[in-house]
């Protein structure tokens, strides 16, 4: 049988090595790297553990080298290098991983990471502490990674940990510890710091482990409070957005793997007849997943009818009615990254004449709205909606809408889009008035939601329509990232023929 030493030399260790001395330029501690792997001699492949799957694990998941599907130990690398070249000399940036939240009890939510945490570092665990310090004499930096231990008790209840081994000889941390002794790990680090770069909330309401260091009232803890007392924390996520914000290689076939999957699963639920919000729901779930999705991005909204005018409508508990709309979003995750995803069409299977004009009004506003998206048109997100505002109104000028007033503000209340990557919200707080550049990746999603008023005509009303793609911007024209879910009238009519 394999042993462990082989199979890390196999999968994960060579590619540690390739990803420190590429993005780093300094030689690998062999010797460490040798004694680490003595330390797995007498533990088989099959044995062969980590708290989230591995080439050498899960080899039908993750090509070899990848260190989470689709991502490079190189990639990663690259990223944490990327950051450090914008801290200044001897800077630190400090990353916390989420935390397990529970629903009651010993409930508990599904696990998912901190988004930036993760973009770092690859690790997909809760209680864990990234460490990334520029060096003060060059460009090169270090990495430290404190997780939770081994645990073969905590193991049996929680699922397998990765462990301190596993930090340094599969997720490339140059130093590693007990993420339960944070206080004396991280001490030492912050004191010595020129600069600290964190978004950790100051606050110590909560049990996170930060939290418990800020509270520490030992000597151990008093330099990072000399350090707070110098007011020489600054928040990290400006810095981490405009690194997050342009899009790899990688990065981009992630969302269009989600893209492809999750819009073949619109398609297929189109071709069907629904007669209840969530058993729609349950499908595109389903879908999504047998697809190759690792679930759903986020909470998808089902909205027969008047429904869709709510914009974040979850309840999804309604029965569907052959004369109305149904208005879909929805989409799948994988490898972290998320696809969204808006589709509305009519339950019978067949437009009406008010359905299909107030349907193409919205469809030829979101059709011209994604050809600006490229970095040679030079529009901004809050630029492209605007001309969505524009389009709009001339549209439903031309079926007999007033639009005088704030009437486009009740009928298009919301935003035209917003960034998208790991999150459905991606990079939180970057503005919408910044050009868009290639490699951004984001939503179009104009929308038109009637209400039932004599304000408007009678054969709208009560009609909510949107239309939303992820698209991905590129230099001369765009990548529409969710081509295979239909959306032309023809299209989705010919569906259920």
């Amino acid at each position: 049988m394999q042993t462990c030493v082989q199979a890390l030399h196999k999968c994960t260790r060579p590619v540690a090595l390739r990803a420190v001395s590429s993005a780093s330029k300094r030689p690998p501690d062999r010797k460490r790297i040798l004694s680490q792997l003595r330390s797995y001699a007498s533990v088989s492949a099959a044995q062969l553990q980590f708290g989230q799957p591995l080439h050498e694990t899960h080899p039908h998941l993750l090509k070899a080298g990848e260190l989470t599907p689709g991502i490079t130990a190189l990639e990663y690398a690259q990223r944490r290098s990327k950051l450090a070249a914008k801290l200044p000399r001897n800077g630190i940036a400090i990353l916390a991983a989420s935390e397990v939240k529970y629903r009651s009890g010993a409930v508990f939510y599904e696990f998912h990471q901190d988004s930036n945490f993760f973009y770092l570092t690859g690790f997909n665990e809760p209680e864990a502490v990234a460490v990334i310090g520029k060096n003060t004499k060059d460009d090169d930096h270090v990495f430290h990674l404190f997780v939770r231990p081994k645990d073969p008790k905590a193991e049996q209840w929680d699922g397998v940990r990765s462990g301190t081994q596993a930090a340094l000889d599969v997720f490339n941390a140059d130093e590693t510890g007990d993420v339960n002794q944070i206080s004396s790990l991280l001490s030492p680090i912050v004191s010595s710091a020129s600069k600290v770069y964190t978004d950790f909330p100051f606050e110590t309401k909560t049990k996170s482990f930060f939290s418990r260091f800020l509270s520490d009232r030992s000597s151990r803890a008093e330099g990072f409070a000399k350090v707070l007392e110098s007011s020489n924390i600054t928040p990290l996520k400006d810095i981490i957005n405009d690194i997050r914000n342009i899009k790899s290689d990688a990065e981009i076939a992630n969302m269009r793997k989600a893209g492809k999957a999750s819009g073949r699963a619109f398609t297929d639920a189109m071709r069907q007849t629904w007669t209840k919000e969530k058993d729609l729901a349950a499908y595109l779930d389903y879908k999504f997943r047998a697809n190759s999705c690792d679930g759903s991005a986020y909470v998808p909204v089902v909205a027969g009818g008047q429904n869709g005018s709510i914009i974040h409508y979850t309840q999804n508990d309604h029965l569907l009615k052959d004369s109305e709309l149904v208005l879909v979003d929805a989409g799948g995750e994988y490898g972290g990254y998320i696809t969204d995803i808006t589709r509305t069409w009519p339950i019978s299977g067949t437009f009406t004449t008010a359905q299909e004009d107030l349907y193409n009004a919205v469809l030829n506003t979101q059709r011209h709205c994604i050809s600006l998206c490229s970095a040679k048109a030079n529009f901004s997100l809050d630029g492209l909606h605007e001309t969505a505002e524009t389009h709009l109104k001339e549209q439903l000028s031309q079926l007999g809408f007033d639009m005088s007033g704030k009437a486009l503000e009740t009928l298009f209340p919301h935003h035209l889009g917003h960034y998208i990557g790991l999150d459905v919200h991606d990079t939180p707080g970057q503005s919408r008035k910044s050009i868009l550049r290639d490699r951004q990746c984001i939503t179009i999603e104009p929308g038109i939601y009637v209400p039932n008023t004599d304000a408007f005509p009678a054969h709208f009303r009560g009609m909510g329509i949107r239309i939303e793609d992820s698209v991905c911007v590129q230099e001369e024209h765009p990548l529409v990232l969710t081509t295979e879910a239909v959306k032309e009238v023809d299209d989705i009519e010919a569906l259920r023929r």
